[in-house]
């Protein structure tokens, strides 16, 4: 893609980042990122936080980017009662502002350079929805802990990041996507359910800056949650303690064998994962020495985010979400062919309106 070709096609899209704080430790970074966003591409930012920290937002942003507040303060499902992820609310109010077809969803940890977002926005030319891949900078112990995960996903299939690009018209089809617990899951499988296209760029590296500690400590069942809605990932992990445990009752040697091999086994997948589609570029490899220390967590999390299940959902946001997300099946049974009536409606619209012009 040329540099002309870049420019045009960033100006022609738009950047939604949806935002909700309790305070603004991380405000000098996210202004000095939205100070170089707003000269490659117009950005919306849709600010769910407290009245003092959101005029404290507008004061400090770019006054280039669009600073609004969401139309709801948190979603409703058809299963996930009035408070949803909020987020999708938040991504939703920036979705029906915006006026351009290409988007870019990004969380506010997310640090695009001018030729990742470039790329992005490229690869919907032939996609409806694209996935990148991120990768924390920089990197303390617990981002190398969570990088673990992030290098097992790489090696099975393919990670979730917290950024996609889509087009506008996919979600507009569907009138959006539920506010589910794994909302990205939720928002692509929505757009492939409706007749969209899903594009997944492994070797597309985004960064993102990695949550403090408490908050990296917060989310490990909340993650281990979200494998519910993928189940043959989920009982892979739920055989995981039930194997440590058994392990545990051989003799001394033996125990000792079986968990080296566990351990030996969690860092061959992740070392694989590093080594797929040029991951060694953003990967180091003190991530890969994490992954038996993961595998010990998710173990021991995914039994309680059982716990949580049976006990009607994970806490999230001063609620409890039971659905991680949607069956690909409950999605095509809602809207399948959304999208292409969807767009032979706009089409047959602006015809109607050239004729009248004319």
């Amino acid at each position: 893609m040329t540099s002309q070709a870049m420019e045009q096609g960033l100006e022609a899209a738009e950047y939604i980042l949806p935002l909700r704080w309790a305070d603004d430790s991380g405000l000098p970074d996210l202004v000095a990122y939205l100070h170089r966003l707003a000269t490659w591409i117009p950005v919306i930012v849709v600010d769910g936080s407290a009245p003092d920290l959101f005029a404290r937002h507008r004061e400090q942003f770019p006054p280039e980017v669009r600073h609004i507040r969401p139309d709801h303060p948190a979603g409703r499902g058809h299963d996930g009662g009035l408070h949803g992820n909020g987020k999708v609310a938040g991504v939703m109010t920036g979705v029906r502002a915006a006026t351009a077809e290409i988007l870019v969803i990004a969380d506010d940890d997310v640090r695009y350079t001018r030729a990742s977002l470039a790329a992005v926005v490229g690869h919907l030319g032939t996609a409806d929805v694209v996935r990148p891949q991120n990768y924390f900078d920089p990197l303390p112990w617990h981002a190398c802990w969570d990088t673990s995960r992030t290098l097992i996903n790489r090696a099975w299939s393919a990670d979730f990041p917290g950024t996609l690009a889509l087009r506008r018209s996919a979600l507009l089809a569907t009138d959006g996507y539920e506010p589910v617990l794994f909302e990205n899951l939720e928002l692509i499988r929505t757009v492939i359910a409706a007749g969209g296209r899903e594009k997944i760029i492994p070797d597309l590296f985004v960064a993102r800056r990695p949550p403090r500690t408490r908050h990296f400590l917060k989310q490990r069942v909340r993650q281990a949650y979200d494998d519910f809605a993928q189940p043959r990932r989920l009982a892979a992990e739920l055989a995981l303690l039930p194997a440590i445990l058994g392990g545990t009752l051989l003799p001394r040697r033996a125990r000792l064998t079986v968990f080296l091999l566990l351990a030996a086994a969690a860092t061959a997948v992740a070392g694989i994962g590093r080594r797929r589609l040029n991951g060694t570029d953003v990967f180091p490899l003190r991530a890969v020495w994490f992954a038996p220390l993961w595998a010990m967590e998710r173990a021991v999390c995914i039994w309680c985010a059982v716990a949580f299940r049976l006990a009607g959902g994970v806490p999230y946001a001063g609620a409890r979400l039971r659905t991680a997300a949607h069956t690909e099946a409950e999605l095509r049974r809602r809207h399948q062919g959304k999208l292409h009536a969807f767009r032979q409606q706009q089409t047959s619209t602006s015809t109607a309106a050239t004729k009248e012009r004319i």
